[in-house]
């Protein structure tokens, strides 16, 4: 624990209670994080149908639907991404700051990232009809960079989030790349990448599903049901994917943040999934393609799955933190009361004491109650100690762990509660300041 950096907090006001405040993070962020899902599944989605689509040219006008999508639900991202942020930076400011601070460049570059993926997005959807014969691998060139920027931007912020539940691991890290390698960082993001395309597929099962759209017109050679059952399809042999995935995810989250709540909330999700599972088979088996009562009870069991993996996530994160935030606390009283002190000594006009060393200002906080620089007081003089152990700075500490009794009087007690190297300091301190003083009568006495 000692290794851990622990900064003082700001004792800035927040505008919201603390816990209203954490809730509404995780409310904010769950409606941002489903536009999201859509916006990554839907390129991920509309770049595999476009591949199929060169041998088949249906799934290439399905994909071109499919990206008509991407355009609007990357904006709703966008827009409604401002408010979590911002609820994260308020009710988790040490950490969140300090995980931006260590990823460096690579939390830099999200915005220039975004900007070029929205850009190219744009680009592959208004393309579409132009870039067709030998020039459709550009498209699709095109389209792929979207997909890789879609998936590697929301990877800077899986390992910023992660950084900031661990400040153990704060001083091992060097930049991104050390930070992403941390355990649960992969796992968790493979876990987000899988999520994304089973939204996406639900998404698009109502999408082209609703009796308002005007499928003869806008995909013929499909029917209703041959898409319901390719979407539904999908998202089944994902789901069933985040079964493998999930446990892994699971496993490698260091227990310290683990708790009964946490165990509850994810039992609560991985049950709702399984009944996903369950209802997604049963409308395998229709066979007319209308969206009817079972895709509602899919929807329904989807988004608890989604509420309880994001408070579970929310619990953990709160354990994880708990003993740090403690300790900032702490240091945050200690940062006050200091700052009030010194307050008080310039309003009336007293200086700040400066030592010569750390040594010396070690002993006059640990020690100079009992012990004089050349005359006893309740314990030896400096000068004593230093004729006493000469030229071991060793001996002093072994000494001031356990020491013994030498003399009547009131014994020593035992300074295991100091830390070793601020005793080796201090010893050092005595050594050198009772050589100084033993010169100095020498010279008196020459003279």
């Amino acid at each position: 624990m000692n290794t851990i950096p622990v900064p003082h907090d700001l004792g800035l006001q927040l505008p919201l209670p603390a816990g209203v405040l954490k809730v509404l993070l995780v409310v904010l962020f769950l409606i941002h994080i489903l536009f999201v899902n859509f916006m990554v599944g839907g390129v991920t989605l509309a770049f595999v149908f476009e591949l199929l689509g060169l041998s088949r040219r249906k799934f290439d006008k399905l994909a071109f639907e499919i990206s008509a999508t991407v355009t609007v639900n990357k904006s709703l991202a966008v827009v409604l991404g401002v408010a979590p942020l911002l609820a994260i930076n308020l009710a988790y400011t040490t950490w969140f700051y300090t995980a931006t601070s260590l990823t460096g460049y690579a939390w830099l570059s999200v915005i220039p990232l975004v900007a070029t993926a929205f850009l190219l997005t744009y680009l592959h959807k208004y393309t579409w009809d132009r870039w067709t014969g030998p020039r459709k691998w550009l498209h699709l060139a095109v389209g792929f960079s979207s997909v890789a920027l879609f998936w590697f931007i929301p990877l800077i912020f899986l390992t910023n989030v992660n950084l900031m539940l661990f400040p153990s691991f704060w001083p091992r890290v060097h930049g991104f790349i050390s930070a992403l390698l941390m355990q649960n960082v992969i796992p968790r993001y493979m876990h987000f990448i899988l999520a994304t395309i089973a939204v996406s597929s639900i998404f698009a099962v109502g999408y082209f599903g609703r009796k308002s759209y005007l499928l003869e017109e806008k995909l013929p050679g499909f029917s209703r049901r041959e898409l319901q059952y390719t979407f539904y399809m999908v998202a089944f042999i994902v789901t069933c994917l985040q079964f493998i995935v999930g446990p892994l995810n699971f496993l490698t989250l260091p227990v310290h943040g683990l708790s009964l709540k946490v165990y509850l909330w994810f039992g609560l999700g991985i049950l709702s999934a399984l009944l996903v599972l369950l209802y997604i088979w049963n409308e395998l088996k229709k066979n007319d393609g209308v969206v009817g009562l079972q895709f509602s009870i899919v929807i329904l069991l989807l988004t608890t799955t989604v509420i309880a993996m994001a408070f579970g996530r929310h619990a953990y994160r709160e354990r994880a933190i708990e003993p740090h935030r403690r300790l900032v606390e702490q240091k945050t009283e200690e940062f006050y009361w200091k700052s009030e002190a010194a307050r008080a000594r310039s309003r009336m006009g007293i200086s700040k004491t400066t030592y010569s060393s750390a040594g010396e200002a070690d002993f006059k906080k640990n020690c100079s109650a009992c012990h004089a620089l050349d005359f006893d007081l309740i314990g030896p003089s400096i000068v004593e100690m230093a004729s006493i152990y000469p030229d071991n700075a060793e001996g002093i500490v072994t000494w001031s762990q356990a020491p013994g009794v030498k003399r009547g009087g009131i014994p020593m007690p035992a300074f295991n509660h100091v830390a070793e190297n601020t005793l080796q300091s201090i010893a050092e301190y005595i050594l050198s300041e009772g050589a100084s003083l033993e010169n100095k009568d020498s010279g008196a006495d020459v003279d």
